[in-house]
């Protein structure tokens, strides 16, 4: 097990029943391999609430409102749209590089794999962009490390909300509504 997924154990008991899916399925619809810690972390604990803030999205979530799948379609045609704009961050100007959602907060601040050419799925990192602006925040960690190290104080984000972590952790996972 992952050493991230183990903090994150720590942190807040995962659910009895592990969330199943059919990775080739998904990644044959993204069209893209998911990095194995992110694949890890939907079997152990699937989508879900940290700290009734951060929402960790998941392919075929219960709650449709966080399904990784439609999350993914609809983010790159809005951040397309919007870098007709806006000046895109320095981390996405190399041809080819371009993000993948991955959580987003109760605040609409959206947390994002940075993908790059040459890079495997396991060595994505993560970009973090301000819910109703145009800062972003780049960690050189993967997306189960940034979770873990945000709820137990290691790292820190300027764009997401100061209560955030809560002193006492909790967990919720996503079901049907």
């Amino acid at each position: 097990m992952p050493d991230a997924l183990t903090r994150l154990l720590a942190i807040a008991a995962a659910p009895s029943q592990p969330r199943r899916k059919d990775w080739g399925e998904v990644e044959r619809t993204l069209g893209v391999e998911l990095p194995a810690d992110y694949k890890e972390l939907i079997h152990v604990y699937g989508g879900g609430n940290w700290d009734d803030h951060l929402y960790v999205l998941e392919p075929g979530c219960p709650n449709a409102n966080y399904d990784l799948i439609p999350w993914a379609e609809t983010q790159a045609e809005d951040l397309e749209g919007l870098w007709e704009f806006e000046k895109k961050p320095v981390e996405l100007e190399p041809e080819g590089s371009h993000v993948i959602p991955w959580a987003t907060t109760d605040n609409g601040e959206c947390l994002y794999w940075l993908v790059r050419p040459g890079l495997e799925p396991d060595e994505w990192t993560v970009m973090v962009n301000e819910a109703r602006g145009d800062r972003w925040e780049h960690f050189s960690v993967s997306c189960t490390r940034f979770l873990a190290s945000c709820l137990d104080g290691e790292l820190r984000s300027a764009i997401l909300s100061s209560s955030f972590p809560r002193a006492a952790h909790e967990f919720r996972r996503l079901g049907a509504v």
